[in-house]
């Protein structure tokens, strides 16, 4: 049997996107509480559920308090999500990364497990349609990035372009109908935070 085909697939790694300020909601979104435990390390357990190795992407100054935990710091400041995804590439780069952001409440071992199945390792990386565009936008928040991204991600970022969306479409994503959209939905204003919470069915005083 020729398993050269396989032989070349990267790694896939999981990198939960924690490092955000969270201006937005008020408070950090990996914090929150919406399954019992911080968000963060919710996703680690999922991530790690499906025999994923989960990394936490963090700022240079979360770094002493997530110590215990694979972790990869942020080497450009404020850089956002792309950024986070630069410092993952410079640490790892023949790694796949599954990313996955902290505002994404509903995302489960489920939802992980079919974008998993869906993954493309030939192309720049594999995504859900983002519900927000018409246009066959990737979402890159809860998306397999390959390792042939890299060099679009710097591009990029020297050219002051920082939209994850927009870098992964330029990556030549795989871009797949989610058959579950409302995994997709997220959090990141107080207001959003009190409907996610009702929708999860827990009691607001």
């Amino acid at each position: 049997m020729d398993t050269s085909a396989t032989l070349d697939i990267p790694p896939l790694k999981g990198l939960v996107l924690a490092g955000g300020r969270s201006t937005r909601m008020g408070q950090d979104k990996g914090l929150m509480l919406w399954h019992g435990r911080p968000q963060r390390l919710h996703l680690v357990a999922l991530l790690e559920e499906v025999g994923i190795p989960a990394y936490l992407s963090c700022r240079p100054e979360q770094a002493a308090e997530l110590a215990g935990y694979r972790l990869v710091v942020d080497r450009l400041p404020d850089a956002g999500p792309l950024g986070a995804l630069y410092s993952a590439f410079c640490q790892e780069p023949q790694t796949a990364w599954l990313a996955v952001a902290c505002d994404m409440p509903l995302i489960d071992a489920e939802a992980i497990r079919h974008l998993i199945a869906q993954r493309r390792p030939e192309s720049g990386g594999t995504a859900y349609h983002a519900p927000a565009f018409d246009d066959g936008s990737p979402d890159p928040l809860f998306a397999i990035w390959e390792p042939i991204a890299f060099n679009t991600i710097c591009q990029r970022i020297q050219a002051g372009q920082r939209c994850a969306r927009k870098a992964l479409q330029a990556a030549g994503a795989h871009i797949v109908e989610n058959p579950r959209p409302e995994v997709l939905a997220n959090a990141n204003t107080p207001q959003e935070a009190l409907q996610m919470l009702q929708r999860l069915g827990h009691t607001t005083s």
